[in-house]
């Protein structure tokens, strides 16, 4: 996976950021890292920076000065990697509620079997979620349920952050048009493309919640999410 990128954003990730990096680029079939630290108290950036000494060529780092919001944060980091012509760029959490075990899964469904994005999907095949609680889990199962209804995507899982997208994806998309920031950036994007017509695959993988550090959801996240869903379809009503 030498032509792909995994996009890592971080808020105070400092207990989990040197196992996750070393996790992805230890394996045998590896691909770069790029970190977006949005100005961590805790000095994640200043970890992520004496691992870029043992890995020069394959860990990057983008330093932002406020903590602006997971998409805003992943728009940037889009904007890097295509700059720098990686094909294959993927979304994926410090946390590794997200498997660097499946990133060739993912991967391999675009670079191999035609896929222009590649959803982590904890729905597809049943609920594939780790230490979650069950108030967490229905919040999550149904709001997909609810994305499904209200915006006719043929999608398991909307709300998904463990995806990868080939760089025509990105490309087509205009980014800067991206709307949200919170929880419903992951559903905008994959609303954009399904709209662009863009081939998108489930791909089953088993969600495992954090063991260190704490979740970034808040209850603005999730009304971000139910109130978008209904914006982004009546506005896809009117520009067709």
């Amino acid at each position: 996976m030498k032509d792909a990128i995994v996009i890592i954003p971080t808020y105070n990730e400092i207990e989990n950021i040197d196992a996750i990096i070393r996790a992805v680029l230890d394996r045998d079939e590896a691909c770069d890292i790029l970190v977006v630290d949005d100005n961590s108290p805790d000095l994640t950036a200043e970890k992520v920076k004496t691992l870029q000494k043992e890995f020069p060529e394959r860990l990057f780092l983008l330093q932002r000065q406020n903590k602006t919001g997971l998409g805003t944060a992943y728009i940037e980091g889009f904007k890097w990697c295509l700059e720098k012509k990686y094909e294959y760029i993927f979304e994926m959490d410090a946390d590794f509620s997200h498997n660097p075990d499946d990133l060739v899964k993912l991967y391999n469904a675009c670079a191999k079997d035609g896929a222009d994005v590649a959803i982590g999907s904890r729905y597809i095949t049943g609920v594939n979620v780790v230490n979650w609680p069950m108030n967490r889990i229905l919040l999550s199962y149904f709001a997909s349920k609810y994305v499904r209804f209200i915006t006719r995507m043929k999608i398991q899982d909307t709300t998904a952050g463990f995806i990868c997208y080939k760089r025509k994806v990105l490309e087509t998309i205009d980014l800067d048009m991206i709307k949200f920031v919170g929880y419903a950036f992951q559903i905008e994007m994959k609303f954009k493309a399904h709209l662009k017509g863009f081939k998108i695959v489930e791909v089953p993988v088993i969600f495992t919640d954090r063991a260190k550090g704490k979740s970034k959801m808040s209850g603005g996240i999730v009304s971000e999410a139910i109130f978008g869903v209904i914006y982004m379809k009546f506005k896809s009503l009117f520009h067709k």
